[in-house]
């Protein structure tokens, strides 16, 4: 990082620093955040209207569960199960509204910074 700094300034750049106090929330955010839309967008693949469909299911209940274990990765299954958990009614606001609102203090810290460097 040093190296690609001075290699800037050599060419020109005026180095400026600045403070980006929230960005140690970043990677928890996006987990919270990311989750949630995730299992919010993909909630509509249930096999009747959008996705795959599992064929070999007796009742509208099993084709649901079939069509999402049989469409849905190990991963993609997992964050659905986070993020359906953030947007739980008793957790909602302890995870996804605060979620929202430190993405909000990231963002205003991005947009001072770029006050400073544009």
């Amino acid at each position: 990082m040093e190296a690609a700094i001075r290699s800037l300034e050599q060419r020109g750049a005026r180095i400026v620093p600045v403070n980006l106090p929230h960005t140690k929330y970043v990677v928890a955010v996006y987990y919270i955040i990311a989750t949630a839309e995730a299992s919010s967008n993909l909630a509509r693949y249930d096999g009747v209207r959008y996705g795959l469909r599992a064929e070999d299911a007796g009742t509208l209940s099993e084709m649901y569960r079939r069509t999402r274990d049989q469409g849905f990765g190990a991963e993609v299954k997992r964050r659905i199960m986070l993020g359906t958990f953030v947007l739980s009614s008793g957790y909602y606001d302890a995870y996804y509204e605060k979620a929202q609102r430190v993405r909000r203090m990231l963002l205003n810290d991005f947009t001072e910074a770029f006050k400073i460097v544009i």
